[in-house]
């Protein structure tokens, strides 16, 4: 079976998420899309993130109808930094019989040369892109940095889906509408747990007061 691995913080998931597993997985033939959350993503390192709890929480709620959808814990059981070549190591150990297929954005392609191990990355995985309007990787120059690569990447025209987890966390924090961005329990945790809003101003008017994450 082909496996589709697709990496993220989602923080929170939202529905642009899951358009894309969705689309990818059938148009590349997956049996399953994996969701595989960051514990704590290396090149985020000096950015809050919501609590891991949080997030696997969303993550479980968003998922719960699709039976081709699952969770991978790889990255939140372990300690420290954690990287996809790593991840895709450990996930072939619990899933020897199956193709493994990286899920990624073009923008992800482009950088793939600056990640940790990107050789490692590609021997490990078939990598399915999604194709980004105004996105325009040279396939080329990406198979000269990371020789692996070549004959691994799949190319899947996706839907235009301007939704972005940090609009949305910005959207809370100013107290406005994020229904139809994200599944409706995902929006009921948010709102039940206090999550994204923004602290109170001390001794400063409203006009002043600076909102979002």
């Amino acid at each position: 079976m082909r496996l589709g691995i697709f990496g993220g913080t989602f923080d929170p998931i939202h529905h642009g998420h899951l358009i894309i597993a969705e689309v990818m997985m059938e148009e590349l033939g997956l049996g399953r899309v994996l969701f595989l959350p960051a514990g704590q993503p290396p090149h985020k390192l000096g950015r809050v993130i919501t609590p891991v709890t949080h997030r696997l929480t969303m993550l479980q709620l968003a998922i719960h109808d699709n039976p081709r959808f699952g969770i991978s814990y790889v990255d939140v059981r372990r300690p420290g930094p954690c990287y996809t070549a790593d991840s895709l190591a450990i996930l072939h150990q619990e899933f020897p019989e199956d193709e493994l297929v990286f899920l990624m954005g073009e923008d992800s392609l482009h950088d793939l040369p600056t990640w940790h191990e990107p050789e490692r990355i590609a021997k490990q995985a078939l990598l399915g892109v999604a194709l980004r309007p105004g996105v325009r990787v040279d396939l080329e120059a990406i198979f000269a940095r990371v020789p692996a690569a070549r004959d691994r990447v799949m190319l899947v025209p996706v839907p235009l889906i301007q939704i972005a987890a940090s609009d949305i966390r910005r959207r809370v924090a100013e107290g406005r509408t994020i229904r139809y961005q994200v599944p409706l329990l995902v929006e009921d945790y948010i709102h039940r747990n206090g999550l994204y809003r923004a602290p109170t101003p001390v001794l400063r008017d409203r006009s002043s007061r600076v909102a979002g994450v």
